[in-house]
């Protein structure tokens, strides 16, 4: 399975565009502290030739354009290698570029049934207008994740329950499941077992369970510290109340991933305010000498 990182920050990119915390400072003045990150968003593939999404960012355009994989074949007036979109919440940093892929044919999203009525009133109708969309309820049991021609992709796939709350725009009960999944997916011909979990409010007994079960995972990386937002000067509410698990800490992911023999263990949707994003910092030496590493928009990894 090829795994290639289209865009690592979470919602508003790094730099974001109105911010001028300490990380956003160094990412503009030219020293290379701190590398731009589009927003989050991975492409995988058993083959090479087609391929699916996890989650569609805002930047998805910038994105597919960097991954000569994915442009449209020579000799075809149109086409795409994009099979489907997988989905993992129906945040605007996740699902706002499936609006920028409405000149193709009908477009296949997966994604629980809360993240479809999350959408029904907001991207649904536009894509319906001008493409088509057809979603898939992903399995909770491994499955093969079939080409939009029902053909298998060489891949199995299933959801995993997380925690987390319905987006700020929707107004409804905060239900514990459905909001928020995450993916699994299992390369048939080499045996690679991918987690894609960018969304983490708690660490719970079967996501744990999980991790030491894949040979690569890519993890929430939103925030270093609990009142990071606090202290960056940026906002008063805490990764706990945005939902997601900190970095650091005693209930933090970076002890848990320590301990992993994964072969590759990476933070993705990584927030502007989060220091491990500036190089040759301490909380950067920290996520390397755990063995892990910090997601950052281009890198490619085969399992």
């Amino acid at each position: 399975m090829r795994i290639r990182l289209l865009g690592t920050a979470a919602g508003g990119g790094v730099p974001q565009w109105n911010c001028n915390c300490a990380v956003c400072r160094l990412a503009r003045d030219g020293s290379g502290r701190v590398v731009a990150r589009t927003q989050s968003s991975v492409a995988v593939s058993a083959d090479g030739r087609r391929w699916f999404l996890l989650n569609a960012s805002p930047d998805i355009r910038a994105q597919l354009e960097s991954f000569p994989e994915l442009h449209p074949a020579s000799g075809a007036p149109r086409s795409s290698p994009i099979e489907a979109v997988l989905v993992t919440n129906a945040d605007v940093d996740h699902t706002l570029g499936l609006l920028l892929l409405r000149e193709g044919e009908p477009l296949v999203v997966h994604g629980p049934l809360p993240v479809q009525r999350s959408l029904e009133i907001s991207i649904e109708p536009v894509l319906k207008a001008f493409c088509g969309l057809r979603w898939v309820d992903p399995p909770g049991e491994p499955a093969p994740l079939l080409c939009r021609d029902g053909t298998e992709s060489g891949l199995h796939y299933h959801a995993i329950e997380l925690p987390g709350k319905a987006p700020r725009f929707v107004k409804a009960p905060n239900a514990p499941k459905g909001n928020v999944i995450g993916y699994r997916l299992l390369d048939v011909k080499t045996g690679g077992r991918l987690l894609f979990v960018p969304g983490v409010a708690g660490l719970e007994p079967g996501l744990l369970a999980m991790l030491p079960q894949s040979e690569a995972v890519l993890f929430d990386g939103t925030f270093w510290s609990e009142r990071e937002m606090e202290e960056s000067g940026v906002g008063r509410v805490s990764a706990s109340e945005m939902g997601h698990v900190p970095v650091s800490g005693i209930g933090g992911s970076l002890k848990v991933l320590a301990d992993l023999r994964v072969p590759h263990k990476v933070y993705t949707h990584i927030n502007n305010t989060n220091p491990m994003l500036i190089e040759h910092s301490a909380e950067r030496r920290a996520v390397e000498t755990a063995g892990c590493t910090v997601g950052r928009d281009g890198l490619e990894f085969s399992i």
